[in-house]
């Protein structure tokens, strides 16, 4: 049931929830009060552990308006949660406020978190759910791996000629993209808490791996930058400078690789080459999200974007659903995910 009026609100709760903490102890949530008519009565969002979840934070902008929940209906991303944490349980807070409906997106996954929505029903409150549900639940994607599988959530990113090509055949790659998909690749370093590199990226093109604005100078935020691989490196290479934090795990076992991150407090890491070290974390299933950038360019050659991933038939490729298109300059932006089978 995708009421036009309920999808509107949902959309407007998928972006207030952009302004929760995306690696924080909780998912993304946000939530929005509506009318009858779909109006927007209150809204609010999860500002991190401890604080009032998105309902009740909507539920304290609607009383700070002297208004009541009675006969609103409630939209939120996540379903409501039915525990006691640091904060008390939504579903019950929403019956004690009257509200005569709740949509929610998604199913919370949590054991003693889940299930809101029965005891929303049990109080004769009326449940909607999966309205905008493949949104929704890619919105807590990075808190569930971290949560479920304790690991970083891991974004693959190569930018390559449309025949899938890194370098031309005498090895040399920089520009393939153009300065808008450049920008882009820099603000989401920004937003990131670690690059991964390989020591065969650092040797090759001695990249600096910082956050940098149009203008040059670097963002506030600077994440980690984290090389993978037992070979002795150039402590001159250029991303050993200090403009930000820089270590080497001297292992090729990926999954212990991950292991240090996640306790080091890492949960999110933007993996920038190379080939290899990106292959391997495909083969063994690390691998969360892929950024895409495709240059209008033919280059031809061996340097693929990845390598061998085990795939011996054409029934075993790894399918990718396509989330995100975007044009960048002359570029194309594709943001993937893996397709559900």
């Amino acid at each position: 049931m995708n009421d036009n009026k309920f999808v509107a609100a949902m959309s407007r709760a998928l972006a207030l929830a952009g302004n929760s903490p995306i690696y924080g102890e909780n998912p993304q949530v946000g939530a929005v009060l509506i009318n009858d008519a779909g109006e927007i009565i209150a809204e609010g969002w999860h500002k991190g552990a401890g604080t009032p979840h998105a309902e009740i934070d909507a539920l304290k902008n609607l009383a700070g308006k002297n208004l009541t929940a009675d006969g609103l209906t409630a939209v939120v991303t996540l379903e409501p949660c039915n525990h006691v944490g640091k904060t008390g349980p939504c579903a019950q807070a929403l019956i004690e406020a009257g509200v005569k409906k709740v949509v929610f997106g998604t199913y919370d996954p949590g054991k003693t978190e889940g299930g809101g929505r029965f005891t929303l029903e049990e109080a004769g409150v009326e449940v909607v759910s999966d309205v905008l549900r493949d949104e929704c639940v890619q919105l807590i994607a990075p808190w569930f791996t971290n949560k479920f599988n304790k690991r970083p959530y891991v974004v693959i990113k190569w930018a390559a000629s449309v025949d899938g090509r890194t370098a031309a055949a005498d090895g040399t790659s920089k520009w393939i993209t153009g300065a808008e998909a450049r920008e882009d690749v820099h603000a989401r370093r920004a937003s990131s808490q670690a690059i991964l590199v390989g020591t065969n990226t650092v040797e090759l093109d001695d990249p600096e791996l910082t956050a940098r604005k149009p203008d040059g100078s670097l963002y506030e935020n600077q994440p980690l930058r984290v090389i993978v691989g037992e070979r002795e490196l150039n402590p001159a290479a250029r991303v050993f400078n200090s403009d930000s934090e820089t270590i080497q795990l001297k292992t090729r076992d990926i999954s212990n690789v991950m292991q240090q991150l996640f306790d080091r407090g890492v949960r999110q890491v933007f993996v920038e080459g190379g080939a290899q070290l990106e292959s391997s974390l495909i083969s063994l299933g690390y691998a969360d999200e892929f950024l895409i950038y495709l240059a209008p360019k033919l280059i031809g050659g061996p340097a693929t974007a990845i390598r061998d991933i085990e795939v011996a038939t054409i029934d075993k490729a790894v399918g990718l659903e396509f989330i995100e298109t975007k044009k960048l300059g002359a570029d194309l932006l594709i943001r993937a995910i893996y397709k559900e089978n």
